[in-house]
């Protein structure tokens, strides 16, 4: 099973020997290729979309994988037992899906050994809602695939937060600032001064200027204001690239 650079980076991020919910399949790709690189002994391919679910399916059986990967109809967690599995891997959908998907099978995520995950949208909020629930983000990639820039996390239940620290520049930020930044770009990736996020970053300045001076000068106020906030994290986050 060959995958997309996105789908490989992801299913390189599951650690070998756990059982894995693909939640949001589509068409099964990654269970496959979890299961047939010897990564997972056990998939359940979920999604709660019926027409995916089929395909994948299909998938399945044409890979002769039936009595190792199994296929659920779930709106998230809900088609998944209690212990289950040891692992999720969700991709290819938007920060607050996720997070919605998350908060409803939380007591299930807290038994669990990992999360890998890949919010395509929303990522402040998304960042936001694994630190105020204690999800700790122990782990993030960054990719760039046609055009497109990915962040992708691996995420523990049980993590501990000291481990890994709201990014601060080494006092760039105070407190408040730090975890807006940290929620927005990435502790982890600002920390390791990741050269993609370096670009990504260069790409927002610039945008967020032209935005900035496209502005009528008068009755933006609120917009004007939140657009030079944002300018100043990015300029200080780009700093931190050259100090």
């Amino acid at each position: 099973m060959e995958l997309s650079r996105r789908l490989q980076t992801l299913a390189d991020m599951v650690t070998p020997g756990n059982r894995v919910a693909d939640i949001g399949c589509d068409h099964g790709f990654v269970s496959i290729y979890l299961y047939e690189q010897h990564i997972a002994p056990k998939v359940y391919a979920m999604d709660v979309r019926k027409g995916p679910l089929c395909r994948a399916r299909e998938h399945i059986e044409i890979h002769g994988l039936t009595d190792y990967i199994e296929t659920r109809l779930s709106d998230g967690l809900t088609a998944l037992e209690t212990d289950e599995a040891d692992a999720v891997v969700c991709a290819g959908m938007g920060g607050r899906l996720m997070a919605r998907i998350l908060l409803d099978g939380l007591s299930k995520v807290g038994r669990m050994r990992e999360l890998i995950l890949q919010p395509q949208s929303e990522l402040a909020y998304f960042r936001r809602f694994l630190r105020e629930h204690r999800l700790v983000i122990a782990e993030e990639r960054f990719i760039k695939e046609e055009g497109k820039f990915y962040p992708m996390m691996r995420v523990l239940p049980h993590g501990d937060e000291a481990l890994y620290p709201l990014f601060d520049g080494n006092g760039l930020f105070g407190e408040k600032e730090a975890e807006r930044v940290s929620d927005t770009f990435g502790a982890l990736l600002l920390w390791q001064k990741h050269p993609l996020l370096q670009e990504y970053l260069t790409l927002l300045l610039n945008r967020n200027k032209g935005i900035l001076s496209s502005l009528p000068s008068c009755g933006q106020e609120g917009r004007r204001a939140e657009l030079e906030k944002e300018l100043s994290d990015i300029e200080k986050c780009l700093l931190w690239f050259v100090v």
